[in-house]
């Protein structure tokens, strides 16, 4: 029994607010039933599969309004394969990174190698956040568009001054399909689709640029050694006839074509963008109000859209107030485990209905007047 029953008519119609994996729609769990019958098991190379993987890629290229000459790639593994695969296959000398989160230094380390020149890193203390700047000899800029873990939003945009032939890097994971931004303004936008894209794991895909794949040709012909795996010619070249190099899970495809579908039929990523602003305004201005909570993100014009960081005063512990939740059945609202703050981190992402995101701050403030 909870140390604390909230009422069943306060409760959200979903529960799940999780930054990753997200919830699916029913919809999607209901559409996969006759996928799975007809298509479950067979080769990921064969004509249904792959048309499958190419309504994908038409799908993303009119979410996204690509730029002519963007292409998608996709390949095994999921975003941090990617940094991998980018620091084989894209950079040539040296990368600049943003680092302001968990994810954003992850790749800083990885661009750290014995072929590159150490990577510029431009850091800033979680909750907050630097900017990139124009560097001479970087050739690629890393940074993630939303850092899951604290909840801070980069805009996409090219760095100004930056050598022409310099490539923008973007990690899109939790923002890619909630969040409203130019595609020419980056040249390779790639994420996992666990989030708005409400899918699962194991696979990445990119927007890549007419820029960045001249980039890829050009490594791809020089004489450093690429694995297969990390090689994104290899990938691209894959990508074009619409599968990857080993076998990905087609679940995960079907899942998230269903959810780019639903996000295209409903206006499109302009529409996704109002629905994920609406839901986490609901969150800030509560935390504003409430003499108990704050929103991490001081900064309004840096507080992510898509996963809205809380904290709480210290005569609260956020961690029992998320116990307390998920004994009732609100589940995966705890910090980011590194972070070490006293915060609630609470997805909003595009499947999450804004009605579920009100009446979880109804079911939150039930829990702190009986704390």
């Amino acid at each position: 029994m909870p140390q604390i029953v909230i009422p069943a008519e306060l409760k959200p119609k979903d529960g799940r607010f999780g930054c990753g994996p997200s919830r699916m729609r029913p919809e999607q769990i209901s559409a996969f039933t006759e996928f799975a019958r007809e298509h479950m098991g067979t080769s990921h190379r064969q004509m249904p599969i792959r048309n499958l993987v190419g309504e994908v890629k038409q799908g993303l290229l009119d979410l996204f309004r690509a730029p002519e000459g963007y292409e998608v790639m996709l390949g095994n593994g999921g975003a941090s394969a990617f940094w991998d695969c980018a620091t084989h296959s894209l950079a040539l000398r040296k990368g600049q990174a943003l680092v302001h989160g968990e994810f954003g230094s992850k790749f800083a380390k990885i661009l750290d190698t014995p072929w590159l020149q150490s990577p510029t890193v431009v850091s800033a203390e979680p909750g907050t956040r630097s900017e990139l700047y124009a560097e001479a000899g970087v050739d690629i800029y890393a940074y993630p568009h939303n850092e899951t873990s604290a909840g801070v939003v980069t805009a996409v945009k090219r760095v100004e001054g930056a050598d022409p032939d310099a490539l923008m890097l973007t990690d899109a994971t939790s923002a890619a399909g909630g969040i409203d931004f130019d595609l020419s303004e980056t040249d390779a936008y790639y994420f996992a689709p666990q989030k708005n894209f409400s899918s699962d794991g194991g696979l990445w895909l990119a927007m890549v640029s007419p820029k960045a794949i001249e980039r890829i040709e050009q490594v791809a012909s020089s004489d450093r050694y690429i694995p297969n795996i990390l090689s994104l010619k290899l990938a691209l070249d894959n990508s074009r006839e619409n599968y990857t190099l080993n076998t990905p899970a087609l679940a995960t495809i079907f899942f998230l074509n269903e959810q780019i579908k639903w996000i295209n039929a409903n206006g499109g990523l302009a529409w996704a963008d109002q629905r994920t602003k609406e839901s986490s305004k609901l969150l800030f201005d509560w935390a504003e109000k409430n003499p108990k909570t704050e929103a991490f993100v001081k900064n309004p014009e840096h507080r992510s859209q898509v996963v809205a960081t809380i904290n709480f005063d210290d005569s609260i512990d956020a961690l029992e107030v998320a116990q307390i939740l998920r004994e009732n059945g609100i589940v995966d609202t705890e910090p980011y485990r590194k972070l070490g703050k006293n915060q609630l981190r609470i997805a909003t992402f595009v499947s999450i209905e804004p009605s579920d995101i009100a009446a979880l701050i109804e079911c939150i403030d039930y829990v702190l007047e009986r704390m």
